[in-house]
């Protein structure tokens, strides 16, 4: 009998640091990055570099905010690219450069990223590109699915976030 409470008790053990342990670690194939990409270093590339991601950010809370899954944001955005290159040439032409922006989905490397509570790890993931001009300046770069950017948006009362977790817990005990 002591053997089996031991027993029990080490598989139970085993099991609480394999959940947690995969509490907080993913696989890159969950998430779907944007990756804004400035069209040099020049403090005024730098600067509109950020007022294109203010208003491209926006533009996507709402057509990304009932996305279900990674796939279902992943059409969204293809369907989307030359509505987001039409946003970022707005902001650019109303600062007044001459060069436009070129939006893509790719499979890119990024470095490794924390989000508050969630890391993600260096490694290879889809995403959206959006390059300013040439855009070989310094980048921005965040989540679009799960949402987690839109956190950062200049007008946070447009703020839509649907929590998937959240919605579970409320039909089972609403």
């Amino acid at each position: 009998m002591k053997y089996l409470v031991s027993f029990i008790c080490v598989v139970a053990i085993t099991l609480i640091i394999v959940f947690c342990g995969n509490v907080n670690s993913s696989s890159n194939e969950e998430y779907f990055r944007i990756h804004i990409r400035a069209n040099s270093n020049s403090a005024e590339d730098q600067n509109v570099k950020y007022e294109v991601k203010d208003e491209v950010v926006e533009y996507l809370i709402p057509l990304l905010s009932n996305a279900e899954t990674k796939e279902e944001a992943e059409k969204i955005l293809s369907e989307h690219l030359s509505d987001i290159e039409a946003v970022a040439d707005e902001v650019l032409s109303k600062n007044g450069f001459a060069y436009t922006s070129k939006a893509y989905i790719s499979f890119e490397e990024f470095p490794t990223r924390e989000y508050g509570d969630l890391v993600l790890e260096e490694g290879f993931y889809d995403a959206i590109i959006l390059a300013l001009g040439t855009g070989e300046g310094d980048n921005w770069w965040c989540v679009v699915y799960p949402p987690f950017c839109f956190l950062e948006t200049k007008n946070s009362e447009n703020y839509v976030y649907i929590s998937k977790i959240w919605e579970i817990i409320n039909n089972i005990i609403g």
